[in-house]
């Protein structure tokens, strides 16, 4: 079957299936499915503006809300993941994923799903080291540290991911893995981004949390988004064993959403012919899902997941084939995810614009049946539950916190990746905000949208074949241009060029101890992108 994958969408949803309507009518190419890779801004009404952490003057209704209300609907079934750009407020009522409208599916924090026999998994938010070990606390109305917080990566959805045993076919994350632009076109991304260079070359680019997953998971496709520059790689991975068949991993990075880009890629997968149009949840993720449902944690505490470390009575959290079985048991054999979208929230209505609206913390009826169904934790009626208690955003008596993450986890070994603190402050200064991101890199390098003059070039080069070590510390050698041999192996069926994310935060001077009167120091990569915005006004 083909599937389109698009970056980083901005609300833009017109215009994205306007993309696609075009691919059918000008060239015959209708896909079955179309992924999106966060940043997919599902806005309702001016609420939902406000919990986005974008600047005021990026705050744009865009078209989400005509699918919200039923004004129109998506032509073909999408399924995306979350950002550092959206409605958190929204997809905080959808933990562990479901409908934002008819034919759009949110994965939610982290998910698995199957489309005709297609297996898709993804992990939603970007990684920051300083909110990895805590648990998904946050609640609306947000102030300037959980408005960003929010969408930020936990240990708990990389942990029940690294639960799962069999093949994934395609992988979704919105920030690169680290290192991954050693096995692609290097050279042509630092010459498009330039201010990359020092980050690449000290191999700080990218989430380690996402690196640990691709190196765990081996997905036959990962695709990403955030940065705004095309990027295709190729990933040999070792094999643990001499009888285990080598596996590889084509991973491309999308374009983001604006006139004259090439935002959509199209890609052929094998699929079952004989499986339905269904969009249908996984047995083995569900039953991670029910495995690891003591580990959910709603409190700004910090702590590590269970390890074979002499720690914790249990560290193996993995679906068994007789756990599986009684998922499968449990539904009939029927995977088929429910068409239960509800509205949750008032439609924008052009005619009455209500600037003043407050957030409010939602329980979704989507969510609740589906954790009523699978004996899950509803995380937001757990947030809720601490509020009704008296506590702040989830916030318990420390000593009771530990001792009750005793039997699980725990909150005094140390993180598994640094934890630096500098850029906590009212501002997150090392992410890549909408105001920060104009890069308007040279389009001369980029295809463009679909035209009469401009049929698209279904094919894609992947480059620089590697093994990937377990450490993930590549060579920082510049990658080899790909070649036709390699394009013929990837399968995927159009052109991209590389792109990656910094995760490091930036060095603050403050002139007293809060930082309100503090002025950022921006790094060369920000100075750039700050140069570009005025040439990109659209988002």
């Amino acid at each position: 079957m083909k599937v389109a994958v698009a970056g980083c969408c901005h609300g833009a949803l017109d215009k994205m299936y306007e993309t696609l309507e075009l691919l059918q009518r000008r060239h015959n190419v209708r896909p079955d499915l179309l992924l999106c890779c966060g940043d997919f801004q599902a806005v309702r009404n001016e609420a939902d503006l406000h919990c986005m952490a974008v600047p005021a003057k990026y705050r744009h209704m865009q078209t989400f809300y005509r699918y919200y209300s039923g004004e129109k609907k998506a032509p073909v079934l999408t399924v995306f993941i979350g950002g550092n750009h959206e409605a958190s407020n929204h997809l905080q009522e959808l933990p562990y994923g479901g409908w934002v409208a008819p034919n759009i599916y949110y994965l939610g924090y982290a998910g698995v799903v199957r489309y005709r026999g297609v297996r898709i998994g993804g992990i939603s938010g970007i990684f920051k080291s300083h909110d990895y070990r805590k648990g998904h606390f946050e609640c609306p109305p947000y102030n300037q540290q959980t408005i960003r917080s929010a969408y930020h990566v936990r240990n708990i959805e990389v942990f029940k991911l690294k639960q799962l045993k069999r093949p994934i076919d395609i992988f979704m994350s919105h920030d690169w893995p680290r290192s991954i632009y050693h096995y692609g076109n290097k050279k042509q991304l630092l010459k498009m981004k330039s201010f990359f260079r020092q980050e690449v070359e000290n191999n700080t680019l990218g989430s380690p949390a996402a690196s640990e997953l691709l190196q765990h998971l081996k997905p036959t496709y990962w695709f990403s988004a955030h940065l705004h520059v095309k990027f295709a790689a190729f990933m040999q991975h070792q094999t643990n064993s001499k009888e285990e068949l080598p596996k590889a991993t084509k991973f491309l990075a999308l374009d983001k959403c604006l006139p004259h880009r090439d935002f959509l890629q199209i890609i052929d997968i094998e699929h079952d012919p004989s499986a339905g149009d269904s969009l249908e949840y996984d047995a083995e993720w569900i039953a991670i899902l029910k495995a690891t449902n003591n580990l959910v944690n709603v409190t700004q505490s910090s702590w590590n997941m269970p390890e074979k470390n002499g720690l914790h009575g249990k560290w193996d959290y993995s679906a068994s084939e007789e756990a599986i079985k009684e998922v499968l048991e449990e539904m009939n054999h029927n995977l088929k995810i429910p068409c239960n979208f509800t509205l949750t929230a008032a439609c924008y209505d052009p005619s009455k614009p209500q600037k003043h609206v407050e957030p409010v913390h939602t329980i979704n009826p989507q969510t609740t049946e589906f954790c009523a169904r699978f004996g899950l934790t509803d995380i937001n009626d757990r947030i809720q539950q601490a509020k009704d208690e008296g506590s702040v955003r989830g916030e318990y008596e420390e000593e009771e916190e530990e001792e009750e993450m005793d039997s699980t986890g725990s909150a005094e070994e140390p993180s598994e990746y640094s934890t630096d603190n500098s850029g906590l402050s009212s501002i997150n200064p090392d992410e890549i905000m909408l105001d920060e991101e104009g890069g308007d890199e040279d389009l001369s390098t980029c295809s463009v949208d679909p035209s009469p003059d401009h049929p698209p070039d279904f094919s894609a080069s992947f480059s620089d074949i590697r093994i990937m070590p377990d450490s993930m510390a590549v060579s920082s050698d510049d990658a080899m241009d790909s070649t036709n041999e390699e394009l013929e192996k990837s399968g995927v069926s159009k052109q991209v060029e590389e792109k990656s994310l910094s995760e490091r935060p930036l060095k603050r001077i403050c002139g007293s101890e809060n930082g309100n009167t503090g002025i950022k120091k921006i790094k060369r990569r920000n100075q750039a992108i700050y140069a570009a915005e005025d040439e990109d006004k659209t988002e």
